[in-house]
């Protein structure tokens, strides 16, 4: 008998992880605005949801790092769902404070850009699966813009 639940147990395992899973991928990551208190900044998201219906998306969380030194954390709690059979676009707004940003200053001194390490946690609830998280990483430079830019 124990056999039998074993082998059952084996087949149901060996079906679940063999189901398809959305995919996730960080587009672009990018400055959106800055102000008194803060820059934001965009990190885009491209996910692919396999399945024939729309699936919750539990959390975005986030971490921004620069030179290894974490600027910017947070969650997005409850940022919608993924369309069904299709490509959702999602964005995670991070906003860095400007006491961080002047730490920066040597970095983006030389060349004007902020060299960073964007780490997502995105977390979507899975049909039989339950919360199933997709851990997305993006390393890059962004430009920051000038101040010709700006005006």
């Amino acid at each position: 008998m124990s056999g039998l639940i074993n082998k059952a147990k084996e087949f149901v395992a060996d079906k679940i992880a063999h189901l398809p899973k959305p995919e996730a991928t960080v587009t672009d990551v990018s400055v959106k605005t800055f102000s008194r208190k803060a820059a934001s900044f965009n990190g885009e998201v491209s996910v692919t949801n396999p399945y024939s219906h729309s699936l919750p998306i539990c959390e975005i969380a986030y971490t921004l790092k620069s030179n290894d030194k974490e600027i910017a954390s947070g969650t997005v709690p409850d940022p919608g769902s993924l369309k069904a059979s299709d490509v959702t676009m999602l964005v995670v707004p991070v906003d860095v404070p400007y006491d961080f940003m002047i730490s920066l200053m040597r970095d983006f001194g030389r060349d004007w850009d902020i060299d960073y390490e964007l780490i997502i946690g995105l977390t979507i609830d899975l049909p039989i699966i339950g919360e199933f998280t997709i851990p997305l990483s993006s390393k890059g430079e962004i430009k920051l813009p000038t101040l010709s830019d700006l005006f």
